[in-house]
């Protein structure tokens, strides 16, 4: 290690790495290589490059162009004899070829190499030492780097010592790919090789594209080694009680699971092993369109914190105090933030086998109820199915809530077929004896367009009594068209929403329409199963 030259802010005091270290990942950098750099020091090179500007108390703003979510049909999963046999190949799982793979390699390789400077993040992802993976990201921009320390698990001393990754993101937002040399279908992309292990990402700003493209790596990693991975978001009672949250980004896994009440595992990502649950990540990832201090103070907090890096957000020029309604620039604004800045946060990220599941799903059509108990084969599924609305900004393309399903609540990170981690889910709900729950944070009075929201102080009292237990044997009625166990009241909520059929003013279109939703959801969960 030596140290820095100097800068424009004097004599560096940053760490940085030897160029020949990149030699084992195709570069031979001419510029400077910036290694593990604390957020301070990526702050300040972030503000000397002008790529971000520093908001009311302290969270790095910036912007993401074009790109203000993922790109679904721009990520690809190359096509070579190591995993040719797992991966469930289509429209999900994109093929490209490994000659069209290695020429993106090549020209990203040699584009980072002739970078003024390259920010190097170790990492790892995975709580559980067992199942741990150790990830390099290598970066042209020092704030995805900030938000690649956030969002993996910092490494101690003894571990940066003797790090070696046998994982790496190659990341170059400015480099665009010509469609008919590289085998994509724009200049942007995102491609995987399962077995090399290495992510390479170019012509999109948007961040996510990291943290997803590595949990898609770990969904083909953690089945391999006896673990569910899980896109679900986990919190635990302070009896031990741990409790998971499946859904779509905008569901509310991150709102409903940030519980004063319950300290939190994780956000987003997580897998169920051997000993319990662990999180894969550690940081969060929240969407903040509308954020409220009052519904969400936890989450809220974080837009107001060092360390916190915000996308596509507004704020006053004058007062640099984030307007979080503005939506402007996307509905898919976000606040990436350290694990810890939530104030009971589980240290060590992991804790014991679930009692609850909850499936959240946002029901655009407005005929599921706002809760209801699933059987354990009600419980497949709704796992299967993944039925909920694509939530506006969330993916390049999407203006509105539209319905869509996605097998296992997380079909576009899953590179195996559905069928293999539904019966890993169905086989841990049977052996631990987990209770499953449906909530609908959607829509209730009637579709999108005629009803409103689901009110989520409702929804938060829902979730709350069903994950301590006082649920369990609660009065209920049976919904006619789905099957399920509906309670009949429960303290602290808006009962008059617990049987939506009462909430419409015509009562023969719900039932049309709970009938037609009940049938898709059937044949979405078949449709996954025969992957």
């Amino acid at each position: 290690m030596t140290r820095g030259d100097d800068n424009a802010y004097g004599k560096a005091v940053m760490t940085t790495m030897d160029p020949g270290g990149l030699k084992a990942h195709g570069l031979d950098p001419a510029g400077a290589v910036w290694h593990n750099l604390s957020p301070e020091a990526l702050y300040e090179q972030t503000l000397r490059l002008a790529t971000g500007r520093l908001s009311h108390g302290g969270p790095m703003l910036v912007t993401t162009g074009k790109h203000t979510g993922r790109a679904p049909k721009d990520r690809f999963i190359v096509r070579e004899p190591g995993s040719e046999g797992r991966v469930d190949w289509g429209a999900v799982n994109q093929e490209i070829s490994a000659d069209h793979a290695a020429r993106i390699r090549d020209d990203l390789r040699a584009h980072l190499s002739a970078a003024e400077a390259l920010f190097v993040v170790d990492a790892r992802v995975g709580a559980d030492h067992e199942h741990t993976t150790w990830v390099r990201t290598i970066s042209e921009s020092p704030w995805h780097a900030l938000f690649a320390r956030t969002m993996f698990i910092d490494l101690t001393p003894d571990e940066q010592a003797s790090f070696t990754p046998d994982a790496v993101v190659l990341h170059a937002p400015s480099f665009q790919a010509d469609p008919a040399t590289h085998g994509t279908n724009n200049p942007n992309f995102v491609v995987l090789n399962l077995t090399d292990a290495e992510v390479l990402i170019g012509g999109t700003q948007y961040a996510g594209e990291i943290k997803k493209s590595i949990f898609s790596l770990m969904n083909d990693r953690l089945p391999e080694q006896g673990v569910l991975p899980m896109h679900c978001s986990a919190n635990v009672g302070e009896d031990g009680a741990v409790a998971v949250f499946f859904g779509l980004s905008g569901t509310g896994k991150t709102t409903l699971s940030t519980d004063a009440t319950r300290p939190l595992i994780g956000d987003d990502e997580h897998g169920w092993g051997s000993h319990g649950v662990f999180n894969i990540e550690g940081g969060c990832y929240a969407k903040i369109i509308n954020l409220s201090p009052e519904a969400e103070p936890e989450i809220f907090n974080t837009t107001r914190m060092f360390g916190t890096v915000i996308e596509n957000a507004v704020m006053d020029e004058a007062t640099r105090v984030l307007d979080l309604e503005d939506a402007s620039l996307t509905e898919n604004t976000r606040a990436a933030y350290p694990l810890e800045s939530v104030p009971n946060a589980v240290e060590g990220k992991q804790a014991g086998h679930p009692n609850v599941v909850v499936m959240l799903t946002a029901d655009a059509f407005g005929v599921l109820p706002p809760i209801a108990k699933l059987t354990p084969e009600q419980a497949m599924e709704m796992f299967l199915a993944g039925y909920t609305a694509r939530v506006a900004g969330t993916e390049v393309g999407v203006t509105e809530p539209q319905a869509t399903f996605s097998a296992c609540f997380g079909a576009p990170f899953l590179p195996q077929a559905p069928g293999v981690y539904a019966d890993m889910l169905g086989e841990r709900l049977k052996k631990h004896n987990v209770t499953a729950w449906l909530v609908n944070t959607g829509w209730t009075g009637g579709p999108y367009g005629v009803g409103h929201r689901m009110p989520i102080a409702t929804t938060r009292a829902l979730v709350r009594a069903a994950v301590s237990g006082a649920l369990n044997d609660a009065d209920t009625r049976t919904d006619p068209v789905f099957g399920f166990e509906v309670p009949t009241e429960v303290e602290g909520a808006d009962n008059t929403l617990l049987d939506p059929r009462a909430t419409w003013k015509d009562p023969s279109e719900f039932d049309e329409t709970a009938k037609k939703l009940a049938s898709d959801i059937a044949d979405a969960a078949k449709k996954a199963r025969r992957q």
